[in-house]
C-alpha cells in the first residue's frame, strides 16, 4: 500500500470510527470538496461537514474498499447506510471518491454519486419523481448548505 493508500485508508477507517478530528486533519488548509449536494466546499467547511454528518448520523454505518492510490492521489469506493434526517427514511449511498493529495494531505475531494437514487431514498415519492430535475437538486443543494451555515455559526 502506498503512502496516498494509506492515507484514504485512515480517513475512512476514522470516519467509520466517527473520529473527527482524524479526518479533519487530513486536509490542507486550501482544500475543496464537491459532491452532487455539498458543492464547491472549502476547507473549512468540508471539516464542519463531516463533524455535522457524524453528529447528525446517529444510525450511519459505512463501508469502504477498492483504495487504489498513485504519486497523485487516490480513489475509493465507500457504501454510506443512514436514516435521512428530514424525512425518516433509510437511505444507501454508494459513492466513488478521488482525491488529489499533496505533501500529505488533502488538496481536492470529490464524492460522486447518483443523485437521483438518493433523492429516491431520502424523499420517497417527491425523490422518485422530481428527483432528475435541476429544480430538486439546488433546492436540497441549497438546504444542505443552510444547514452547513447554521452548524458552523453553532460551532463557532
Amino acid at each position: 500500500m502506498n503512502s496516498n493508500e494509506q492515507l484514504i485508508h485512515h480517513f475512512y477507517t476514522s470516519f467509520k470510527n466517527k473520529n473527527v478530528k482524524a479526518m479533519q486533519d487530513l486536509y490542507a488548509e486550501n482544500a475543496s470538496f464537491n459532491d452532487p449536494i455539498f458543492t464547491n466546499l472549502n476547507s473549512q467547511e468540508v471539516k464542519s461537514m463531516w463533524a455535522m454528518l457524524i453528529k447528525n448520523g446517529k444510525d450511519m454505518r459505512l463501508e469502504f474498499k477498492d483504495i487504489k492510490g498513485d504519486q497523485n492521489g487516490a480513489t475509493a469506493v465507500w457504501d454510506a447506510w443512514y436514516t435521512f434526517s428530514a424525512t425518516g427514511k433509510k437511505v444507501h449511498n454508494h459513492i466513488n471518491a478521488s482525491f488529489l493529495i499533496e505533501n500529505g494531505k488533502i488538496v481536492k475531494h470529490r464524492d460522486h454519486f447518483s443523485f437521483y437514487q438518493w433523492a429516491s431514498q431520502a424523499l420517497g415519492l417527491t425523490g422518485i419523481l422530481l428527483g432528475w430535475t435541476s429544480f430538486l437538486r439546488n433546492k436540497i443543494s441549497t438546504t444542505a448548505k443552510k444547514n452547513l451555515q447554521r452548524y458552523m455559526d453553532k460551532a463557532g
